[in-house]
C-alpha cells in the first residue's frame, strides 16, 4: 500500500518503524481492518487508557497516516478498533479520509533531487543569489580562520552520535523546550537505530566537520532512498559562524553518494528550512473521533479545546501542543508532572526557541 501511493514515502509510515518503536514502548499497537479477509486499512498508534490513539514514536512521527489502498469510513472503523478518537500532527491524508475532523493545514519542507544535486543547488543560487554569495563568504572565513570544511556522510562515529545528541539537549534545556531525548524509550530508539547497518530502513548521520573537529551534524531515519532528519545540532561555540547554515548545503551535495533523492526536513522551523527546500507538502493536526458512544466524550473534550481557543487564540493552540508533547514522551504520571514543572518554569527562556532548528 505505502509502495503503491507516493504520499505515504516516508520512513516513519512503514512497518519498521512501527516495529523500532514497538521495541522499546510496551504501549505500542497496529489497528488492522479487514474486508473479507483481505487486510485494507493499518493505523500504528499509542493506545491510551482513555480510548485516545496517538502517533506510533510521536512525537518523532513528524507524518503519520491510516494507510490504505481505498477510502473508508474511519470515523466508524475508529469504533469498530475501540478507539475513541485519533489526536494527529502531522497526518498524511492522500486519500482525503479526515472528512468530518476538526483540523488545522501546515505545510513541511522537503528537499527533493528529481535532477540531482547541481542542479538542485543551482536552482537555489537562481532563487537567493545573496544567500549563497553569503555562503560562500561564511565558508572562505571558516576556511581562513579555522580549517577546511568537510562532510562525514555516512558518519559511524559513536562518539560524534553522543555529541550531536549533547548538544540538542544543551539546546533544549537552553530555550525552555521540552527535552524528548531524556526519556529512556527515546534514547534507546536513537541508539538501535544508530546501530543499525543492513537493510533499507536505519538510522543515518550526516557531520560537518573542520579540520576532522566536528562543529554540525543530522541525525535521523532513513528508508531506502528517502532521510528524514530528527536532530539538528551544532557547536554552541560556533555560533558566530552560522554553521548551520553551510551544513544544509553540504549536505545537499552529499545526497547522490549516500543513495538519497529526498532530504525531507519536516515541519516548522520555517526560517531555517524554507531557503533549502523547493518542495512543499501539506500535513493536518486536529483529531478524528470515532462513530457513536466510543467518540462521545472525546468530542467533548475537543469542545472544551474550542472554546478554549476561541478566547486565547494561538496561546491555547501553543499549551496544547506542549501538553501533548509532554504526555507523548513521558511515559509515566511523575514524568509528566515533572515535565510541566519544567514548562512553567522555563517560560520565559522560550522566546528564543524559535530561532534555532
Amino acid at each position: 500500500m505505502i509502495a503503491a501511493q507516493p504520499a505515504f514515502a516516508s520512513p516513519m509510515m512503514g512497518p519498521e518503524f512501527a516495529q523500532a518503536v514497538g521495541a522499546v514502548r510496551p504501549d505500542a499497537r497496529v489497528a488492522i481492518w479487514r474486508r473479507e479477509g483481505r487486510p485494507v486499512g493499518f493505523l500504528a498508534h499509542h493506545l491510551r487508557s482513555s480510548g485516545l490513539a496517538r502517533p506510533i514514536g510521536a512525537p518523532l512521527s513528524d507524518y503519520h497516516a491510516l494507510i490504505a489502498a481505498e477510502p473508508f469510513d474511519v470515523r466508524a472503523a475508529l469504533a469498530e478498533a475501540g478507539l475513541g478518537a485519533l489526536r494527529f500532527r502531522g497526518l498524511v491524508d492522500p486519500l482525503g479520509m479526515l472528512g468530518q475532523a476538526t483540523h488545522t493545514a501546515h505545510e513541511a519542507y522537503v528537499i527533493a533531487l528529481d535532477d540531482g544535486a547541481d542542479a538542485y543547488l543551482e536552482a537555489l543560487r537562481a532563487q537567493s543569489a545573496k544567500r549563497f554569495k553569503n555562503y560562500r563568504r561564511l565558508e572562505h572565513k571558516i576556511e581562513r580562520e579555522l580549517g577546511a570544511l568537510s562532510v562525514v556522510a555516512p558518519d559511524n562515529d559513536q562518539a560524534a552520535f553522543e555529541q550531536i545528541i549533547a548538544w540538542k539537549r544543551e539546546q533544549l534545556t537552553r530555550t525552555g523546550m521540552h527535552d524528548f531525548l531524556a526519556p529512556d524509550w527515546t534514547s534507546q530508539l536513537m541508539r538501535n537505530l544508530f546501530a543499525a547497518r543492513d537493510g533499507d530502513f536505519q538510522g543515518l548521520m550526516i557531520t560537518l566537520r573542520i579540520d576532522g573537529r566536528l562543529v554540525a551534524g543530522h541525525f535521523g531515519v532513513r528508508q531506502g532512498a528517502v532521510y528524514h532528519p530528527w536532530i539538528a545540532s551544532t557547536d554552541p561555540e560556533m555560533g558566530a559562524y552560522s554553521i548551520g547554515q553551510l551544513f544544509l548545503i553540504k549536505a545537499i551535495a552529499a545526497m547522490p553518494g549516500l543513495g538519497l533523492t529526498t532530504y525531507d526536513l519536516g515541519p516548522g522551523h520555517d526560517h531555517y528550512k524554507a531557503p533549502y527546500a523547493l518542495q512543499r507538502r501539506t500535513i493536518a493536526e486536529g483529531t478524528l473521533t470515532a462513530a457513536g458512544p466510543s467518540g462521545w466524550r472525546m468530542r467533548l473534550g475537543e469542545g472544551a479545546w474550542r472554546v478554549a481557543g476561541a478566547g486565547g487564540g494561538a496561546l491555547v493552540g501553543r499549551v496544547r501542543r506542549r501538553f501533548e508533547t509532554i504526555s507523548d514522551v513521558e511515559l509515566t504520571l511523575g514524568g509528566r508532572v515533572r515535565g510541566m514543572a519544567v514548562a512553567v518554569a522555563s517560560k520565559g527562556r522560550r522566546s528564543g526557541a524559535a530561532s534555532e532548528g
